[in-house]
């Protein structure tokens, strides 16, 4: 998100918008004025319309509504050929179709995100996950004692697609408490990607703060968009303090079956491998304990070097001392200055990336928008630029450089915007947070 872009908070507790936006956003129609239908047996529903101001009325069955339904047999691994961890998932797609299974397991995902999402309003979530443009793919639990309860569901995710411009918005994601660290939330994300093929979804959106960017990292997603704009211009909402990510989903890949392909990927390559390399057949014998190789007329700096190639199997492969000798010494200390100064410059970057108060510096300014921009700053910069000049390894000679750009970056938003704006007062905080990790450095 750059500097200058114009933003809206999040909804609060007190929100009470029970319209439904004219671009198409995340807001839901309810009426405060509606009721709960009655459902015999569902104490989950009976808790939720108790526990809110504004009751949500269960969509009547419709063509556009989708009932629950659970993954196809077609759909499945063939459970001969592999083993495969997915094989004995059990889940479910589930939307709002007014059928009393299906609320009661959209209610388990409603109370999932309140405890896992204890910052966003609760009925903020109760309005996105009841909303009949909402779809949701919930893991279910093999417990029978949890059948039909809120324990039922293990993780969820809450997502509305765009049909027309082939893309869909995430807009909650949890796993609860009791299985974390379990490897659900990469299957969540699996899963869903593998039915998003099957509804012609190319692109997956979200808002992720600092505590999630490195989860949506691992399952894919980016922080640099490449899907056209006009495509969800006005489809989705910005978020203060959030981080726009994007990820493509390949209309040719299960993602259920990573693993397996890449195993077999590298099985081929290994294969190909052994028609032209004669190691896997050539086996030399362990070197003895008092393994001493002849060292005449060898300097002690090339002493390494020569103890290598005296090794069997070394030479055959095609070493020579000049190899050897670039991989150690001065050239091996350089690179090893080199490696540890990016090392240290990649953590600085990344702790000023963390901060709350770095949102409005992730990505450049878009110039298109805020067309007097270059006029007023000459040099722009931003944290995602310096973090490419860093991992490039050429920029960047010493850390005095690094936060001569993080200044450049920070007074260029002081330049730019007005002392009272948010803008200025982010590049305020995020200076007194850059001073002192280069102090004594």
């Amino acid at each position: 998100m750059s500097e200058s872009s114009k933003k809206r908070k999040a909804p609060s507790e007190s929100e009470e918008q029970d319209h439904e936006t004219e671009n198409g956003g995340n807001d839901v129609f309810t009426s405060t004025q509606q009721r709960t239908q009655s459902i015999s047996g569902n104490r989950a529903l009976d808790e939720l319309a108790s526990g809110q101001e504004q009751q949500i009325e269960p969509a009547p069955p419709s063509s556009q509504g989708q009932p629950i339904r659970h993954a196809p047999a077609a759909d499945l691994p063939d459970k001969n050929e592999s083993k495969n961890p997915y094989d004995n998932l059990r889940y479910c797609i589930v939307t709002n179709d007014g059928k009393e299974d299906s609320l009661i397991k959209l209610i388990g995902l409603k109370q999932l995100f309140s405890k896992q999402l204890p910052k966003m309003p609760r009925a903020y979530i109760a309005r996105l996950v009841f909303d009949r443009r909402h779809t949701s793919l919930a893991i279910l639990s093999t417990d029978p004692e949890h059948r039909g309860t809120d324990d039922e569901i293990i993780g969820g995710i809450c997502y509305r697609g765009f049909d027309d411009m082939r893309f869909a918005e995430i807009a909650f994601c949890a796993v609860s408490a009791s299985h974390q660290v379990k490897g659900y939330g990469t299957k969540l994300m699996n899963l869903l990607k593998r039915h998003a093929v099957t509804e012609g979804i190319e692109y997956f959106i979200t808002y992720a703060d600092n505590y999630a960017i490195g989860y949506f990292k691992k399952q894919g997603f980016s922080k640099n968009i490449s899907m056209p704009k006009g495509r969800y211009n006005g489809l989705i909402k910005d978020y203060d303090g959030g981080t726009m990510m994007e990820c493509y989903v390949h209309p040719s890949i299960d993602y259920t079956r990573i693993p397996e392909m890449l195993q077999a990927q590298r099985d081929f390559i290994m294969e190909r491998v052994k028609l032209k390399a004669k190691s896997h057949k050539v086996v030399y014998e362990p070197l003895p304990q008092n393994f001493q190789p002849a060292l005449e007329g060898v300097s002690r700096a090339n002493e390494g070097a020569a103890r290598a190639m005296a090794i069997p199997g070394v030479a055959e492969a095609g070493w020579t001392m000049q190899d050897l000798l670039a991989a150690t010494g001065s050239a091996k200390d350089g690179d090893r200055q080199k490696n540890a100064l990016k090392s240290d410059l990649l953590a600085i970057v990344r702790k000023v990336d963390e901060q709350q108060f770095a949102w409005p510096f992730r990505e450049p300014v878009d110039t298109q928008e805020v067309m007097d921009y270059l006029d007023v700053v000459k040099e722009p910069i931003d944290l995602s630029t310096i973090d490419k000049r860093v991992r490039e390894g050429k920029h960047y000679k010493s850390k005095q450089m690094l936060f001569a750009d993080l200044m450049l970056m920070v007074n260029n938003c002081k330049t730019y915007n007005d002392d009272s704006s948010t803008y200025h007062e982010c590049a305020v905080n995020l200076e007194k947070f850059i001073v002192p990790l280069f102090q004594d450095k």
